[in-house]
C-alpha cells in the first residue's frame, strides 16, 4: 500500500515574499480557498509578527479554511509566538511553525548566540509554543549548512519537547539529493523517537535542485513536502508543488506515493496564482507552463497524431490543462498541417497541400509561429474569406474600482442584430459572457495575451486569445486602440472558427448561456 505524502503549500508565506509577488489579504484569501479546494494538507498563511496586515491576513484565512490545517511562522520569541497565537485564534486546526538559524553562519553573524544559548532558547520557546497550541512544527533554519553533531542535538531536544513535525530546510538551496538523503537518513537513525514524528522537506531552488531534492528526501523517509504553486519564493523559487505531486503519480513505480490533491485543478491554481499577482508563469514551466503540452518539431507531431504517449508522460487533462497544441513552425511537417487546417474546416487535397505547405514554410522563415488566422489565409491563397456567423455590431463595458463590471455587445447574423447584457469581474470577462449569452457556446480561455503596438497616446493593443469548445482549441487576433473592443474581436474570431466547422449551430440565445470555470487576467 502507498504512504502517504503530505503537502505543505507556503504560496502565501514563503511564495508572498518573493519580489513582484506581492498579494492583498483578500488576494490571499482567494488563493487559500483554491488551495483548500485543490487538497493540500496544510496552508501556511503568513508571519502574524511581520505586519498587523499580516496577522490580519492570517486571521481571516484562519476563519475560512475548514478542512486544512493552517499555520502560521514565528521566530523564537514571545511577541512572534504571541502574534501567531492571535493570528491563528480562529483556526479549526491550527499550526505554529517555529524556526531558528543553526547553521554556524546565523549563530554567528545573524544572531550573535553559542549553540548552548540558542538550543535553551529554541527549547524555552517549544515550550511556549506547546501551551498555545496542540500542534507545533520546528524548522532549524539553513539546517543543510548546520553542523552534524549540532542538528542532531537540536532535532532530539524538539522531539523530546513533544514537537510533531520536525522540518529539516534547504534554506539557501545549496545541498545535492544525495547528500540531502544522508542527512534525513542519520536523523531517522541517531534522534531517539523520531518515529513518533513527521520529518519535512523545504528545499529552495538556487541550484535548480529543489524538486529533485524534495523527491530524494522522501525516499529517504520524509513524509511533509513543504513547497508553492508554480515553485514561487524567495531567490530562485522553492520547490514546486504541481512537479512534486504529478512525478509522484506519473512514477509511481519508484515513488510509490500518494497525496491528497486534485490533481486536475493544477493547471487551475496555478492560473489563478499568475491573474491575482500578475506575473506569468514561464512558458517552459513544467506541467503549467504553456509550452508544457505544445509540440511544434514534425518528427513528434507525427507520432503525436498517431500515439500521444510517444511523447507525452502525462496527459494535459489530468493536470486540468488545455489539450495538447501543435504548434505550427519551421520545424513541423505535412501531417501536422494538414491536420490543424482539418479542424479549422479546410480539408486539402494532396496537391493543395503540397503547394500551402511550400507557402506555409516561406511564411515561417523568419521563424514566427503560425496562428489560426495566418494558416486560414495561407489555406484560401487569396481567395475571401467564408462569412462568419456571427460579426459584431457594438461593444461597450463600464468598469472601475466598484464590482462587477458590465457590457452590453451586439451581434449580427444573418442580416439580424441580437443584443445582450452580462455581468463579470472585468470588462473582458463581462464581455465574453455577452457574447457567449448570444452565441450560446460558452467557451474556455486557455489563453489571453496583450501587447502594446506603438507608443505614447495613439498606442494600439494586439489581444491573442485562444479558446477552448469541447476538445477543440481555437485561436483569435485582433488589434484595436480599445483593449476591450481588441479582446471581443479576437474572442469572437476564435468563437467563430469553432462554429464554422459545426454541422449545425445553435440559433442566436435568450437566455443567458452559462461560463465554464476559466480564469481571464483582467486590466
Amino acid at each position: 500500500m502507498s504512504e502517504r505524502i503530505y503537502l505543505f503549500d507556503t504560496t502565501l508565506r514563503d511564495g508572498e515574499q518573493s519580489p513582484g509577488y506581492g498579494m492583498t489579504a483578500e488576494q490571499k484569501l482567494v488563493l487559500a480557498r483554491q488551495l483548500e479546494e485543490l487538497g493540500v494538507d496544510v496552508i501556511e498563511a503568513g508571519f502574524p509578527a511581520a505586519s498587523p496586515e499580516d496577522l490580519s491576513g492570517v486571521r481571516q484565512i484562519a476563519c475560512a479554511v475548514k478542512h486544512a490545517r493552517v499555520a502560521a511562522l514565528a521566530r523564537c520569541n514571545d511577541g512572534d509566538i504571541d502574534a501567531a497565537a492571535r493570528g491563528l485564534e480562529p483556526a479549526e486546526r491550527g499550526r505554529l511553525h517555529l524556526f531558528f538559524g543553526t547553521s554556524q553562519l546565523h549563530l554567528q553573524h545573524k544572531t550573535g548566540l553559542d549553540r548552548d544559548a540558542a538550543l535553551d532558547l529554541i527549547v524555552r520557546s517549544v515550550r511556549r509554543g506547546k501551551r498555545l497550541f496542540s500542534e507545533l512544527e520546528f524548522s532549524p533554519e539553513d539546517a543543510t549548512r548546520t553542523d552534524e553533531d549540532f542538528l542532531i542535538r537540536v532535532v532530539q531536544a524538539v522531539v523530546d519537547e513533544g514537537v510533531q513535525v520536525v522540518n529539516i530546510p534547504d534554506t539557501v538551496g545549496y545541498t545535492v539529493p544525495e547528500e540531502y538523503t544522508r542527512r534525513i537518513r542519520l536523523l531517522k537513525e541517531r534522534v531517539r523517537g523520531i518515529e513518533g514524528v513527521i520529518l519535512s522537506t523545504h528545499c529552495h531552488n538556487d541550484l535548480g535542485l529543489a524538486v529533485a531534492n524534495s523527491l530524494a528526501a522522501i525516499q529517504a523517509g520524509a513524509r511533509q513536502v513543504e513547497c508553492t504553486i508554480n515553485g514561487i519564493g524567495e531567490r530562485a523559487g522553492n520547490a514546486s508543488l504541481e512537479e512534486i505531486v504529478t512525478a509522484l503519480r506519473v512514477r509511481e513505480d519508484c515513488l510509490p506515493f500518494t497525496t491528497s490533491v486534485r490533481h486536475e485543478l493544477l493547471y487551475q491554481t496555478s492560473q489563478l496564482l499568475s491573474a491575482l499577482t500578475g506575473v506569468s508563469t514561464q512558458p517552459n514551466k513544467a506541467i503549467v507552463g504553456r509550452n508544457a503540452f505544445a509540440h511544434e518539431s514534425g518528427v513528434h507531431q507525427q507520432g503525436l497524431l498517431k500515439d500521444r504517449r510517444t511523447y507525452e508522460i502525462m496527459t494535459p487533462e489530468s493536470v486540468g490543462a488545455p489539450p495538447s497544441q501543435l504548434v505550427l513552425g519551421r520545424h513541423s511537417g505535412r501531417r501536422a498541417l494538414a491536420a490543424r487546417l482539418t479542424e479549422l474546416g479546410y480539408t486539402l487535397s494532396a496537391a493543395e497541400l503540397n503547394h500551402v505547405y511550400d507557402r506555409f514554410l516561406k511564411a515561417c522563415e523568419v521563424g514566427k509561429a503560425l496562428d489560426d488566422d495566418d494558416l486560414i489565409a495561407l489555406a484560401l491563397d487569396n481567395r475571401p474569406p467564408p462569412e462568419p456567423p456571427y460579426a459584431i455590431n457594438l461593444v461597450q463595458a463600464t468598469a472601475g474600482t466598484v464590482k462587477p463590471a458590465t457590457a452590453t455587445v451586439q451581434l449580427t447574423r444573418g442580416g439580424e442584430t441580437f443584443a445582450a447584457c452580462a455581468l463579470g469581474d472585468g470588462p473582458v470577462d463581462a464581455a465574453y459572457s455577452a457574447v457567449d449569452t448570444i452565441t450560446g457556446y460558452p467557451t474556455q480561455v486557455v489563453e489571453y495575451e496583450l501587447r502594446a503596438v506603438g507608443t505614447g497616446r495613439d498606442t494600439e493593443g494586439e489581444v491573442l486569445v485562444r479558446v477552448q469548445i469541447a476538445d477543440k482549441t481555437f485561436s483569435g487576433r485582433a488589434v484595436d486602440t480599445d483593449i476591450v473592443a481588441a479582446s471581443v474581436k479576437a474572442y469572437l474570431s476564435a468563437v467563430n472558427k469553432a462554429l464554422s466547422v459545426r454541422n449545425q449551430i445553435r440559433p442566436p440565445q435568450v437566455a443567458a448561456a452559462k461560463r465554464a470555470p476559466q480564469i481571464i487576467q483582467q486590466l
